[in-house]
């Protein structure tokens, strides 16, 4: 059973912070909804409390390899803006350069650049995975968002180091737990998304349990 972050004792730690950053983006790459990066306030504000250093690890795009346009200096600003009594630092390369982690201060949030840039991320390699375990003492998913992905920093990094579900996280089990076993009737189901692939067996359960489903996205296209 997975335990959540306000159900144990997590102070004083290095804390490798798995969030979903994976923000709309406008045709000039600025933001256009950073409701992914305010959702995950709390549970960093809530480590930070107790007094814990945070690295956190997010992806933007589907990025082949390292450009400009997928970089998340933007998305750094921007969660300075919703964290401005702590300093946020966005380190280009952790592995290369891993100089700025050895220095971080208490308060500091430092976000690791775009996790896809790196191969072994989507690959789930397990070096790669190690150097990413080595930078932290415990591992925290609040990316409901990337948990089914077998990727690197969803399910190596848990598999080296103690692991804990954020706050974002136990909500949307909660929310999920709630419809799936307790649904108020009548009840309508809208799902989106560009691949079916990822949700076909979800889809497939939620027609036992919804009165009405609904399909948009790139996924309606497969049924049309």
């Amino acid at each position: 059973v997975m335990k959540f972050i306000d159900e144990v004792e997590l102070s004083y730690k290095t804390i490798l912070l798995r969030v979903d950053f994976n923000v709309s983006l406008n045709p000039n790459h600025s933001i256009s909804n950073d409701e992914r990066i305010r959702q995950s306030i709390p549970t960093i504000e809530y480590l930070l409390k107790h007094r814990n250093k945070l690295i956190l690890v997010a992806h933007l795009g589907e990025p082949e390899k390292r450009n400009p346009a997928d970089s998340l200096t933007r998305v750094a600003k921007r969660l300075h803006e919703y964290l401005p009594h702590h300093k946020v630092t966005l380190v280009n390369d952790f592995i290369a350069d891993p100089h700025q982690l050895e220095q971080q201060k208490e308060g500091e949030v430092i976000l690791l650049e775009n996790i896809r840039f790196y191969p072994g991320e989507q690959k789930n390699d397990p070096e790669f995975a190690k150097q990413l375990a080595s930078l932290a003492e415990v591992y925290v998913n609040d990316a409901f968002g990337v948990s089914h992905r077998k990727s690197a920093s969803v399910i190596g990094v848990p598999a080296l180091l103690p692991s804990y579900g954020g706050l974002l996280l136990k909500k949307e089990v909660d929310m999920i737990d709630r419809v799936m076993k307790h649904p108020k009737k009548p009840l309508v189901a809208i799902i989106g998304g560009k691949k079916i692939s990822t949700k076909i067996k979800f889809i497939t359960k939620l027609t036992t349990v919804a009165d009405c489903l609904l399909l948009g996205g790139g996924l309606a296209n497969t049924f049309l």
